[in-house]
């Protein structure tokens, strides 16, 4: 492999013009396909095809209806939504909405279907009709019908009535989301209007649309901010750590020629991008400084020594050829392991960056060694500050080792016990912070009108026409209610409230009634007559299919996390099991139960891809050192900081949702890089210039401890950048990722030393077993 090395390093210098045209050709080809990217902020992007969860919610609205909409909330500055100004304001917003884009359905108040009975007819009619004329009498009647109702009630109207809602109903066309932004922008037109024109009323905008508009402004948002910023602090760090203008210009124009080729890549591929994957740009920038700087530190280092340009740039490829390799085919394994994620945005992350640092390999070996030889790089040929700290660190592990390496293990130890703390759990509504309009106006109506989270249930009958059976309909009551005294619930929606209704008016409106018909011909007569009377858009479709053999019963909740989520749908199954017939029993669904499961699943095949990933890598690095003991050593600080941060998170935090599920295996390639190099070079120090354990730890600091400084402070500084996202599963993973390598660094440069120093016998069979074989 030398050989190969020394020859490598030195043809690419003479063939530099050819290296830098054929770049440009590829870059130009490959960024080509960064016409084809597009952004999905499809909510749903998150669940893979094969989802249980996702295939049980779409089971459920392929029965019934998909539950897309637009929800106002809408508040009355004076505290009352019963005046006159307030619901005309309701009736006229509820009149508008249906001109919104691929609307299919509104519900308010004031186009609530009341029913009431007259001598022997059944009166069906909007709640509010012309609210402007409305007398005094009338707005207290209106006002005691909706407070008394329970399918209004929390839903939308608030129990004191300060606050109401108008729900739209959006039916996109199948698996398209273009539509999303065009309707979020009527909407938010809407909303404006109708607070110019009725200035005595607040509007919030929330529901499903706003969320997929949300994932959207999510990645706008980091695209035009942590791209530039990022960019920012690598020229600042680089430019410091270099303090060369033509070497920190080199680095600039890998990173940037890597991270188009990663994006244009997955535009060939057709990738999209999503609130997930959007992080990919920072990530290849940041991972793409290491071999770059590892290859110029080394190159500056031997020029300060004496040896001109173009030699040093050969020697320098060649010293770090083979590490620069195994960091970059490591770092991919890390990333491409994220293809076993539950979780399809996290597959498309780690495509890309795996691509895009592959890519970064290619240029820093074949382009920036052209290219250095070809620009007018000047070094002093003095010594380095930061290779003088690196001596000063190399001197103080190796005189006080033992006391080193055991105070590592200690840290480690108690540290890492911070696991046990860890709670798998997530809140879905919590990724968004308040900077964004969606979470400000969701907060609102979670805290004043209706809840967050949803379970439904699709309960079957025997037969169809079934739901008629009055035993079917009591069933259904006895879950309903069973439902409304669980904690959080804030709504049940259920067809037999409309059935109480409909017995009381069809018995002269006597409270007596309020209960389900005991007779199966009455139940079915009255849903067939109030069918028939309702208008064209407000038919009973989304609570009970066609062939009457199942309904539809719809559970709000105040916003609950994901194990409440699985705790309460729990319950419910074990009260189906014990109170219904064996073909009611269901499981809860919903987006909100696909969310609480996704975490968890994620955990699961995560672990798996973690432990396959350090499986090869190990692999690959014992036979890359050509030992199996020094494989073997290697896996300890590479395994020690995952545990440690995971153990500080626990500590600190202690919930660990979706993001975090793909930390270990994004993270395990790259910790990896500052291990091989500084075993590299140990190697290397052993092998071909005949020292000792202790000469070779310092001979490894002095020649790699500078770059795996500025590598790690670059890799710090641009995971760090992610926490400036809004969206919190970018900045949690951010967060954990930047402490993951920081941590990773402490490793090598106080644990690896003493444990290589602490095992030299052991190690020592296998350094001159190759010494032998290569004289």
């Amino acid at each position: 492999m030398s050989r190969f090395e020394a020859i490598f390093g030195r043809w690419v210098v003479q063939h530099r013009w050819w290296m830098i045209g054929a770049t440009v050709l590829v870059v130009l080809a490959t960024s080509g396909g960064m016409r084809f990217l597009t952004v999905n902020n499809n909510t749903r992007v998150f669940f893979s095809e094969g989802n249980p969860q996702l295939k049980a919610l779409e089971a459920l609205e392929n029965m019934f209806s998909k539950d897309n909409d637009i929800f106002f909330a809408i508040a009355p500055k004076d505290g009352s939504v019963f005046t006159r100004e307030s619901l005309e304001a309701v009736e006229e917003l509820t009149e508008l909405s249906w001109q919104m884009p691929h609307s299919s359905r509104v519900n308010s108040i004031t186009n609530f279907q009341h029913t009431r009975s007259e001598q022997d007819d059944l009166i069906v009619e909007n709640l509010v009709e012309d609210a402007a004329g409305l007398s005094d009498g009338d707005l207290e009647r209106i006002k005691a019908i909706a407070l008394s109702e329970p399918l209004l009630v929390n839903s939308l109207i608030s129990p004191s009535g300060h606050v109401t809602g108008v729900n739209v109903t959006i039916l996109l066309p199948r698996e398209s989301q273009k539509e999303v932004p065009e309707i979020a922008a009527y909407a938010r037109g809407l909303a404006d209007t109708m607070c110019a024109t009725y200035p005595g009323i607040d509007i919030y905008l929330t529901g499903g649309i706003m969320i997929d508009y949300t994932f959207g402004q999510t990645s706008e948002r980091d695209v035009k901010i942590l791209i530039p910023l990022m960019f920012l602090t690598l020229v600042v760090l680089v430019g410091l750590s270099l303090r060369s203008f033509w070497g920190t210009l080199s680095v600039l124009v890998i990173i940037l020629i890597s991270m188009v080729t990663g994006l244009g890549l997955a535009g060939w591929l057709g990738i999209s991008l999503n609130a997930a994957s959007i992080g990919a740009p920072v990530l290849i920038l940041t991972l793409a400084v290491a071999d770059s700087i590892h290859i110029l530190a080394t190159m500056f280092h031997l020029m300060r020594l004496g040896k001109p340009r173009r030699e040093a740039i050969a020697e320098a490829l060649r010293m770090n050829l083979h590490a620069v390799f195994l960091t970059s085919i490591t770092t991919v394994i890390g990333f491409l392991s994220m293809n076993f994620s539950e979780a399809p945005p996290f597959r498309d992350l780690g495509n890309i960056v795996a691509m895009g640092v592959t890519a970064a390999f290619a240029y820093s070996v074949l382009f920036l060694p052209a290219l250095l030889a070809v620009l007018p790089v000047r070094i002093a040929s003095r010594p380095d500050e930061a290779e003088r700290h690196c001596d000063r660190l190399a001197r103080f592990v190796l005189q006080r080792h033992k006391t080193v390496f055991w105070g590592m293990l200690v840290v480690t130890g108690v540290l890492a016990v911070g696991i046990f703390h860890i709670e798998l759990n997530d809140n879905f509504l919590m990724y968004f912070d308040d900077s964004f309009e969606f979470r400000r106006a969701t907060d609102f109506v979670i805290d004043n009108l209706a809840g967050w989270d949803v379970l439904e249930y699709s309960l079957k009958s025997a037969e169809p026409g079934g739901i008629n059976d009055p035993e079917y309909l009591a069933t259904v009551e006895a879950f309903a209610n069973w439902y409304r005294e669980q904690p959080k619930v804030v709504h049940v929606l259920s067809i037999t409230d409309t059935l109480k209704r409909l017995n009381k008016n069809m018995h002269g409106d006597d409270p007596a009634y309020f209960r389900v018909p005991e007779q199966r011909e009455l139940a079915a007569q009255y849903m067939l007559l109030y069918e028939m009377m309702l208008p064209f858009g407000l038919d009973l479709n989304n609570q009970i299919t066609v062939d009457r053999s199942a309904t539809r019963l719809t559970v709000h909740f105040k916003s609950l996390s994901a194990n409440e989520i699985r705790a309460v749908d729990n319950a419910a199954q074990q009260w189906l099991k014990a109170n219904a017939p064996a073909h009611m029993f269901t499981h809860g669904t919903g987006l909100s139960m696909v969310w609480a499961h996704i975490t968890s699943r994620n955990i699961r095949s995560m672990l798996w891809a973690s432990f396959l990933a350090l499986v090869l890598i190990s692999a690959i690095l014992m036979l890359a050192f050509r030992s199996f003991r020094l494989g073997l050593i290697s896996l300890i600080p590479n395994l020690s900081p995952a545990l440690i941060a995971f153990g500080v998170w626990g500590i600190t935090v202690r919930q660990v949702g979706l993001g975090l599920s793909v930390i270990v295996s994004m993270t395990i390639g790259i910790v990896v890089d500052d291990t091989v190099h500084f075993m590299s070079k140990y190697i290397r120090a052993r092998r071909e210039q005949h020292m000792d354990a202790v000469e070779g730890v310092r001979y490894a600091f002095n020649t790699v401890g500078t770059a795996m400084w500025v590598t790690t402070v670059a890799l710090v500084a641009g995971f760090l950048v992610l926490t400036f996202s809004h969206y919190r599963m970018s900045s949690d993973m951010g967060y954990m990722s930047a402490l993951t390598i920081a941590l990773a660094l402490a490793m090598d440069f106080l644990l690896l030393p003493t444990l290589l120093i602490k095992v030299r016998k052991w190690t020592d069979k296998t350094v001159k077993t190759d010494i032998v074989k290569e004289t």
